[in-house]
């Protein structure tokens, strides 16, 4: 065990004591050498923290302020006091020596917020001693030309501090003078041109100057409220019956008016009718006096037209009868001429037959036989054969198909047949 434990205390000699020895003799030494160095360069090191502190502060501190838009800088010096303003650009500022404030240029807007409500912790008050909430906008800003006398006297807040009380005073004594009716509808416009008017001076004595004032909505008491709005429209409606009336009253006149323009216009047109028929009837008559002499001559012109239409008439019907008369003589001796040839034709066609039916009967009393023929021919388109017997000498050959058989005379016969050639022959 005591071996162990002997061991153990030499691996500690050795790895760890002797070790720390030599590493604490090494930053002895180490730390003479850097002694002796900084003995030897301890201006230098002096000057270089001095440029250090100085740049650092200089980071930390400029010595410069910038304008921004809408803003200007009040630099007050400390050893003469004199004041300067500067709108735009870079400001050098010196620690201890200048004091530098910024003002806004534009618009600001000053609010009552505790007197917008009626039932707020300080309503304005109406010469009747009702409670009423207004929304009120003062508008401000500083006055530029007299930033350099005011800026310091200007606190830091001020519109708390100047704007505020300054509001107030004039404000609330301002209400108190008109009643909740003329603040609500009436005489708001006047209200506020009031206000203008007080504030302007107190503001410009501030070094402030007052843009406007703006009055919105006016917040009452809910039971003065219902009155009011029942007595304003039954006043509005008074004024609505008022104005119907008038307005009635005006119908009224203007239709009258327009009655007698009517009358007068009726007047005047019958006059002008009137006249213009007389002179329609003169101009009529005078018309007339041209126009009979026209008319007659028209009337006589128009009797010689007839009488000439007459006579003309006469004449054509006359000549047309003449011709007529004429065209019957002629057409009566067309028909006498065409009868006398028709009767010389009848004579001789009827000489020609007879001739013919003499020289056809010697003929036939010559040749009996020929009669045979001339009825086969005739009835040859008709019959295709015949077959009769034959007649007794001396008759006609047919005379067995007609039952004939009385004897006949071969003159008589041939006289039959030439009668029958004849009528066919017509």
């Amino acid at each position: 065990m005591s071996g162990r434990l002997d061991a153990f205390f030499e691996f500690v000699r050795r790895g760890v004591i002797e070790p720390l020895g030599r590493l604490s003799g090494w930053v002895v030494a180490a730390l003479r050498s850097l002694a002796a160095g900084l003995l030897w360069f301890r201006w230098r090191v002096a000057i270089a923290a001095a440029l250090a502190v100085i740049v650092y502060g200089l980071c930390t501190h400029p010595p410069f302020e910038s304008v921004h838009r809408g803003e200007v800088v009040a630099r007050s010096d400390a050893l003469d006091g004199s004041v300067r303003v500067f709108t735009a650009g870079t400001v050098l500022v010196l620690p201890g020596i200048h004091q530098v404030r910024r003002y806004s240029i534009r618009d600001q807007v000053y609010r009552p917020i505790d007197s917008a409500s009626a039932t707020g912790p300080a309503p304005f008050q109406s010469v009747e001693g009702l409670s009423i909430g207004v929304d009120l906008a003062v508008r401000w800003t500083v006055d530029r030309a007299r930033l350099a006398q005011t800026s310091k006297e200007f606190p830091d807040d001020i519109s708390a501090v100047l704007v505020a009380p300054a509001v107030q005073g004039i404000v609330y004594p301002a209400f108190a003078r008109y009643s909740v009716r003329e603040i609500f509808s009436q005489r708001r416009t006047e209200i506020q041109q009031r206000l203008i008017a007080e504030l302007k001076p107190k503001f410009t004595a501030m070094g402030l100057v007052l843009r406007d004032v703006d009055i919105g909505k006016v917040d009452l008491p809910p039971d003065y409220r219902a009155g009011m709005e029942k007595l304003l429209s039954e006043e509005l409606e008074t004024e609505k019956i008022h104005y119907t009336l008038q307005l009635k009253e005006g119908q009224v006149k203007q239709q009258q008016l327009e009655a007698e323009a009517d009358k007068v216009r009726r007047q005047t047109a019958a006059e002008a009718a009137g006249q213009e028929q007389v002179i329609a009837a003169r101009a009529q008559e005078e018309t007339m006096k041209h126009i009979l002499p026209f008319k007659q001559r028209q009337i006589e012109q128009r009797q010689l037209e007839a009488e000439a239409d007459k006579v003309a008439r006469i004449r054509t019907a006359e000549g047309a009868a003449e011709a007529r008369r004429i065209e019957a003589r002629g057409e009566a001796d067309s028909r006498q001429k065409l009868a006398d040839a028709e009767a010389y034709r009848l004579d001789l066609v009827g000489k020609a037959s007879a001739g013919q039916m003499e020289r056809e009967g010697a003929l036939v009393a010559r040749y009996p036989l020929l009669i045979q023929k001339t009825l086969a021919d005739k009835l040859s388109d008709k019959v295709q054969v015949i077959i009769a017997p034959l007649p007794a000498a001396g008759k006609f050959i047919g005379s067995s198909l007609v039952g004939d058989q009385s004897p006949v005379n071969p003159v008589n016969i041939a006289a039959a047949a030439m009668t029958s050639q004849a009528g066919v022959a017509r």
